[in-house]
Order: structure tokens, then sequence, then C-alpha cells
């Protein structure tokens, strides 16, 4: 029979762990098991696709940006708001100033770049491509048996190079009851010519009405051309 020291004595060896094996459990098996059941496509149709996964990134990359940046600015976002307006109001000023891009690099082109005919060709010219429905070019030589006539009539002295612009105004000194349909005929050239824009039947009737006109027009005597 155990005494009470010897049941004090085992009791306190059970409470302490002394002499009890060690509880063991097959925890990487489980964990293989777990990861080999959730790696079945069938937990993964919802998932987020290739380009989901790369908008997400981008985004949050542009926030990360966008954070460091409205930190460095004087006034924080509200600062880095203000300078992205004013930059946007910059550009659209310029555009609005200068014009398109193509306008810019060839608006100052020559106005005879085929070289030298009469006023009467260019009529011609003209007619052919307006009876063939290619507005623009009959657009553009109607304009140059515009120039070339007043030329002709010795309302503007024959240069090389003289732009429709350029050419409008000098007609005006001369013709100044036109004045304003000679600019309009040389934006509408500009525009078929170097801004991209196409032209059409009512285009060319005005251009050719305007032709006509000038053609019996009787110039101010007094024009530095007179």
């Amino acid at each position: 029979m155990m005494s009470t020291g010897g049941l004090i004595t085992r009791a306190t060896a059970l409470l302490s762990g002394d002499g009890t094996p060690p509880v063991t459990t097959p925890r990487e098996p489980a964990r293989e098991a777990a990861e080999h059941e959730l790696s079945k496509p069938m937990y993964h149709e919802n998932d987020p696709g290739l380009f989901d996964r790369a908008l997400r990134k981008f985004f949050d990359w542009l926030d990360d940006l966008l954070g460091a940046a409205s930190g460095a600015t004087p006034g924080g976002g509200l600062g880095l708001l203000v300078i992205l307006v004013l930059v946007v109001l910059a550009v659209g000023a310029l555009w609005w100033r200068l014009g398109t891009p193509g306008r810019i690099t060839t608006g100052a082109g020559d106005l005879f770049a085929d070289g030298p005919r009469s006023a009467a060709e260019h009529r011609t010219a003209a007619e052919a491509h307006a009876t063939a429905g290619r507005w623009t070019e009959a657009v553009q030589e109607r304009m140059r048996a515009v120039v070339r006539s007043l030329e002709e009539r010795t309302l503007l002295d024959p240069r090389p190079g003289r732009t429709a612009d350029e050419a409008a105004a000098e007609a005006a000194v001369s013709l100044p009851d036109h004045a304003a349909d000679l600019r309009a005929a040389a934006r509408t050239f500009d525009d078929v010519t170097y801004g991209g824009r196409t032209a059409d039947a009512d285009t060319y009737a005005r251009l050719r009405a305007l032709d006509l006109t000038l053609d019996r027009a009787k110039p101010l005597l007094t024009g530095p051309t007179a």
C-alpha cells in the first residue's frame, strides 16, 4: 500500500509532466493535405485575372506616387491638385493659341508650290476637280486662281513664297470691302491644305463666288500697288 508521501509525489509528477510521454500531432501531413485541397481549381474560379491584378498593382503604384508627391508639395493634396489644374490650363491655352501641331509645322507653305500657272489654268483645274467631286483640291486651285488673278491685275506684286494669309492681307489694302471674305478664303485654304480638314461643295461654291466677284471688283486707287 502506497504511503501518503508516495501519493503526493506521484500526483506532483503527473501534474508537472515528469514521467509522461510528449503529445505529438501530425502537423506536416495535415498542412500538406490542406494546401493540396486549396490548390484545386474549384477554389480559384472567382480569383481576379492577370489583367485585373496588373491593373490593381498599377493603381496601387499610382496611389503611392501621388501620395509621395502630395507630401512633397506645399499644401499637400490640395496644393498638388492646384498645380495639376494650372498645368492643364496652360496646355489648353497653348493649344488654343497655336492651333493643331500639323498646322504649326506646315502652315506657312508656299501658295504656289507646283510652279507658276495662269489664273485661267488654275480655274480650269479647279472646275475639273469639282466635277470629279474632289472638293479639297478644287478649293486649293480656286484660291490659287484668286491670288494669281490679283497678281495679273497688278493688285498684288508677284512674289515667290507668298502664303494665302499674306496674299489676303495684302489684297485687302486695295480691296477693303472684301477684306473679310479674303481672310476667310485664306483660312479655308490653310484648313484644307495644312489642317487636315475636308472641303465640300458649299465651301468650293463660296470660294468660286468670291473669285468671280473679285474679278469684277474695282480697287482703291490709293493702294500702294496702284
